[in-house]
């Protein structure tokens, strides 16, 4: 097990390379800052932004947008999921309903938004809407893997539907939900940060990339954008640092 995992490390520590050595050997060929900033003049880019207040006033605002988003969603998306894992009804009456939601397009629903509330407020509702559904999906799949052990056991012991949930689905599927929860809230960040740029919120990181684009800073639009990779990263580490500690809790 430890071998597979230090393999996995070196591929990915190589595929980290691989794309450093893309973006050099690119900018080397196209030799202009305009199109193509060099590894060097984003880096430079980057410790500009993070000794600067207005940086983490906009990293900070778009972050709390995220995680109330992802927060919200997690509490619709798990709670109607125990509903549809109890009643087959509620599952065939949100069926149709989450297909919408992951269909309709990202863009389409910013810009309705945009007409129905503000820049501020439409890149949380939006990140809201794409990420129910999918902590709806995967709380339901973990529910029905819960249900096919268990089922039978809670039947013929006719458990109560609250110690059901409290006491069975909810302490079996936090574990698996915790896996896919990084993922998710990476998305989340990824989702907030487009809204943003669309709505060109004031004070976050899509409004800073707009404002960068505008004005054709191209190292400086670089950096803002590994930086919101290197959060996205850091969000899923930390999920996934919570699942480790639970589990390891629970043993």
């Amino acid at each position: 097990m430890k071998k597979e995992r230090l393999i996995n490390f070196i591929f990915s520590v190589s595929a980290l390379l691989f794309l450093w050595i893309v973006w050099m050997v690119a900018a080397l060929a196209v030799r202009n800052e305009y199109i193509l900033p060099s590894f060097q003049d984003a880096f430079s880019a980057m410790g500009k932004l993070l000794a600067d207040g207005a940086f983490w006033r906009a990293f900070g605002n778009t972050l709390l947008r995220t995680v109330l988003s992802f927060l919200v969603s997690l509490v619709l998306g798990v709670g109607l999921a125990l509903m549809a894992s109890l009643w087959t009804w509620v599952r065939a009456f949100l069926s149709p309903i989450i297909s919408v939601l992951r269909t309709v397009p990202t863009m389409a629903i910013i810009l309705i938004l945009l007409i129905w509330t503000n820049p501020r407020v439409a890149p949380s509702v939006v990140t809201l809407l794409v990420l129910m559904p999918a902590v709806y999906a995967a709380a339901l799949s973990a529910l029905d893997d819960v249900r096919a052990g268990y089922g039978e056991l809670v039947r013929a012991f006719r458990v109560p539907a609250g110690r059901k949930i409290f006491k069975l689905y909810l302490p079996l599927v936090c574990p698996n939900l915790l896996g896919q929860a990084g993922a998710i809230l990476s998305m989340g960040l990824k989702i907030t940060v487009s809204g943003e740029v669309l709505a060109n919120t004031f004070r976050s990181l899509g409004g800073m990339m707009q404002e960068a684009k505008m004005f054709v800073q191209m190292p400086e639009l670089m950096a803002l954008t590994l930086l919101t990779v290197a959060a996205g990263f850091l969000l899923e580490g930390l999920c996934l640092l919570a699942r480790y500690l639970l589990v390891r809790w629970r043993r």
